[in-house]
């Protein structure tokens, strides 16, 4: 199994355990790949939700220059409630998870589909 495919394993059992809810597997592999070799990095493989600086970053290289959406309160909103879904007290968001549950609350698969 490559290093990929054991952390596409990681986050299906992450989205399971946190979300309670089965991932779409397809989805969360080109969601992964993606992310390109970022998350292969101690550091860059989460999402920090108490760094205003790490949300902004979200906010502006994924929702909005990679999903396409218009700056608003709704871009924060979405943000707060993913991190807020994970849970508050865990530590190790993966940004592949949260960028998948972000595509999916806007609808916005077919950006993966090119």
């Amino acid at each position: 199994m490559s290093k990929r495919d054991e952390l596409i394993k990681k986050y299906t059992e992450d989205i399971k355990d946190k979300f309670g809810e089965s991932a779409d597997v397809d989805f969360l592999t080109k969601v992964t790949i993606g992310c390109g070799p970022a998350i292969y990095g101690k550091d860059a493989e989460t999402v920090s939700a108490s760094s205003e600086k790490e949300l902004e970053t979200v906010k502006k290289n994924f929702l909005i220059k990679k999903l396409g959406l218009e700056n608003g309160p709704e871009l924060d909103e979405a943000i707060a409630s993913v991190m807020e879904a994970y849970g508050k007290s865990n530590r190790y968001k993966y940004r592949a998870v949260v960028y998948y549950k972000l595509a999916k609350h806007f609808k916005k698969e077919s950006i993966y589909n090119k």
